[in-house]
């Protein structure tokens, strides 16, 4: 739906609010048109700071004043360059594998990777950390370019199930294999700061295969992580 023709429906706006509210998930793949690309990033961030100094205008706040007047510039450009440039997917972190040469057949922990993303129910940010493991098929990856998959799924509009299946995907893919488990633990501020307005919950998720499957590898891991 694009704001051309978007018309105001109460029905549907309530039925929009109840998803939102519920934190539902749609698809594993982030909702992208086919024209998602066709502007580059300058017409993007130009579109953007029109649209967003509309909305200022209607909430009746003053675009003359010094410190409001640059505003909807500066949202437009961290929105493309900042919170949303996971949205593009040639912005994906080129990765390299490497041969395990120390023959390290142990799973391999990256726990607390800082997680920054947006909640596409009310574009407010969700925070947290991952945590990943892994066992090698004969290739290793770079232990930043684990921080880089995840902060690249992370900066899109995303609901937490999604990004911790598709960061999941990712590395199975990467690593050609299936032993591989994520576990994300963040706070949504859609919580915190709106609708129920609870400060201290957080969510949990986790998506795991192969020698993740079988309980006594989950429980070393987890074991692991709370260390």
């Amino acid at each position: 739906m694009t704001l051309t023709n978007h018309i105001f429906d109460h029905n549907q706006a309530s039925r929009n609010d109840d998803f939102g509210d519920d934190h539902l998930s749609g698809n594993l793949e982030t909702p992208l048109r086919e024209d998602a690309f066709v502007l580059n990033d300058a017409e993007k961030m130009a579109q953007i700071e029109k649209h967003f100094a509309a909305i200022m205008d209607i909430l009746g706040l003053d675009l003359n004043d010094d410190s409001l007047q640059g505003t909807p510039h500066r949202v437009a450009k961290m929105f493309v360059e900042e919170v949303f440039w996971g949205l593009d997917p040639a912005k994906e972190p080129d990765i390299s594998l490497f041969d395990n040469q120390y023959d390290y057949q142990r799973m391999l922990i990256e726990k607390n990777i800082t997680l920054k993303s947006m909640c596409e129910h009310h574009f407010m940010p969700i925070e947290g950390r991952a945590h990943i493991a892994y066992v090698s098929s004969g290739k290793v990856i770079g232990l930043s370019k684990l921080n880089r998959i995840v902060d690249y799924y992370s900066r899109r509009p995303q609901v937490q199930e999604r990004l911790t299946r598709q960061i999941h995907q990712a590395l199975t893919k990467i690593l050609g294999t299936p032993d591989v488990i994520v576990v994300i633990d963040a706070r949504h501020m859609c919580v915190s700061h709106r609708g129920i307005q609870h400060d201290h919950s957080s969510t949990i998720t986790s998506e795991y295969s192969g020698s993740f499957e079988n309980p006594d590898t989950r429980a070393e891991f987890y074991q692991q992580v709370k260390a």
